[in-house]
C-alpha cells in the first residue's frame, strides 16, 4: 500500500473512523491534499462520511471505509472455505465440522506454543503473539492496556467468511490464546466484528 489514497485506506482500517486533519497530519500531507483523496476514495465508494457536531462552530468531518472497501482486504480463499466447510457437514455433520476445527486449533496452539517457548515476560510473549498473527494476515498490534496487562488488537479477520459461516473458530481462537498463554495469564476478548465491531481485540493480563 504505497499509494496516498491506500494509505488512507489502510489508516481506516486499523484505526478506525477519523477526521480529515488527522488523517493528514499522519500521512505527512497537506489538508488540501488529503482531502482530494478522499472525495476521489468517495467518488470509488471505498469510504463515507458524517458530519459530527461537537460544541460550537462547524461540525465535523468523520471519515470510514464502506463495505466495498472492506472487501480490499482479502478473507483468504473465503469462497472455497465456506463451500468445503459445508460439504464436511453434509458428508460427516456437525460433528465433523467440530472436530476439523478442534484438529486446526491443535496444531495453532502446538505451533504457538513452540514460537512462545523461549519467552518469559508477558510483554515479550504478547510481543510475539502479535507477530505471529500478523504474519498470519490479521493486521495485528498490541499496547499496554490501561486497566493492566496488554490489549491485543487484530484489525482485520482473513478467515471472517469461514468464521461468519461457523463460529466454532472463534471460540477456538480464544481457546488458543488462552492455552498457549497460560494458566497465570487472563485472556478476555473484548471487541468482535462478528458482533459489529470494527476489530477483534483481547486484554491479556496477570491472573489474580
Amino acid at each position: 500500500m504505497n499509494t496516498p489514497a491506500d494509505r488512507i485506506l489502510f489508516l481506516l482500517k486499523t484505526r478506525g473512523p477519523a477526521e480529515t486533519l488527522a488523517l493528514a497530519v499522519t500521512l505527512g500531507v497537506s489538508r488540501q491534499t488529503t482531502l482530494q483523496q478522499l472525495e476521489r476514495l468517495v467518488a470509488e465508494g471505498l469510504i463515507s462520511h458524517a458530519d459530527e457536531r461537537r460544541g460550537v462552530g462547524r461540525p465535523r468531518r468523520i471519515w470510514s471505509l464502506t463495505l466495498a472497501a472492506q472487501a480490499r482486504f482479502s478473507d483468504t480463499h473465503a469462497q472455497l472455505t465456506v463451500e468445503m466447510l459445508d460439504a464436511v457437514r453434509a458428508e460427516f455433520g456437525d460433528g465433523g465440522v467440530d472436530r476439523l476445527i478442534a484438529r486446526r486449533e491443535a496444531v495453532t496452539t502446538q505451533s504457538y506454543a513452540q514460537a512462545l517457548a523461549p519467552l518469559q515476560s508477558l510483554a515479550a510473549r504478547v510481543a510475539r503473539l502479535t507477530e505471529l498473527r500478523t504474519a498470519e494476515g490479521y493486521m495485528a498490534d498490541c499496547s499496554p492496556d490501561p486497566g493492566g496487562g496488554f490489549l491485543l488488537v487484530e484489525n482485520h479477520c482473513p478467515i471472517c467468511a469461514a468464521a461468519a459461516a461457523c463460529q466454532g473458530f472463534c471460540r477456538a481462537e480464544l481457546q488458543v490464546f488462552r492455552d498457549v498463554m497460560g494458566p497465570d495469564v487472563t485472556v478476555e476478548r473484548t471487541d468482535h466484528i462478528l458482533a459489529g465491531a470494527r476489530r477483534c481485540a483481547y486484554r491479556i493480563s496477570a491472573a489474580h
